[in-house]
């Protein structure tokens, strides 16, 4: 049976790009996400894969992700990505309680639900299985408007520490922090050209980030050659986390 990798989000700009990713190292995807006809367009751009519709923030719903998932691929995975979150820009002033619960829901308990649900099928895999989460620059460099993001990705990190100690050597458990993608999730964002250009000139390499940008170190995280490979935050952003090309 072909070892299969289950991705939470895979129909979203990141999240098909690792299943992109995935597919072509010779591994099956199974894809979760709110709507079934663009799960099923995602799908069929991939040359076929097994989906799911779910809600992360329903405990249930992942978990009928997750059996559907293990049936599919015959009763083990070798990776979870979580590639699911949000973009809630706000001056701490205008943040509500509201804001910051439903953040947390979607991007962290969501992660954790997804992770819990899945260890049975992820320990039962012949070889050490991996577990992907995703975070944000944002928690690696201050923003202005970022503390309800910032605090739920800062969760994440904590969270695959916490998991990479507690599930070894079974299973291992990393995080990309990706800067600024051009996903739908940041069509707001990118719609002005101006901006676009503007935060494109504060990275490195001078542009905003792709989705294949990021798939392709996905899905070696989530393949059997990262074997030596657990507890570790992986910046995919032009440089922006570390490098100051002026002044």
């Amino acid at each position: 049976m072909t070892d299969t990798v289950l991705i939470f989000g895979g129909a979203g700009g990141i999240g098909a790009s690792v299943a992109k990713a995935v597919k072509a190292r010779g591994m099956a995807v199974h894809l979760v996400g709110r709507t079934r006809t663009t799960l099923d367009a995602v799908a069929r751009d991939l040359g076929g894969a097994t989906v799911s519709v779910a809600d992360v923030t329903n405990a249930d719903d992942i978990a009928d992700a997750v059996d559907q998932a293990t049936a599919a691929s015959g009763g083990s995975l070798a990776g979870l990505c979580y590639a699911v979150g949000s973009i809630t820009l706000k001056p701490v002033t205008r943040l509500t309680d509201e804001d910051i619960l439903s953040d947390f829901k979607l991007n962290t308990l969501g992660a954790f639900n997804a992770v819990k649900a899945s260890l049975p099928a992820l320990k039962s895999h012949a070889t050490p299985a991996s577990v992907l989460l995703f975070s944000t620059i944002a928690v690696h460099q201050g923003f202005t408007s970022h503390a309800s993001i910032g605090m739920a990705k800062g969760a994440i990190e904590g969270l695959m520490l916490s998991l990479a100690a507690e599930l070894a050597p079974k299973i291992r458990v990393n995080c990309i922090a990706p800067s600024l993608t051009r996903t739908p999730l940041a069509a707001q964002i990118l719609s002005n050209e101006t901006m676009v250009n503007a935060i494109a000139g504060l990275h490195a390499m001078q542009r905003i980030g792709e989705g294949d940008d990021i798939g392709p170190l996905a899905a070696l995280l989530l393949s059997s050659d990262a074997q030596w490979i657990t507890g570790q935050s992986f910046g995919v952003d032009g440089g922006r986390s570390t490098l100051r090309t002026k002044g």
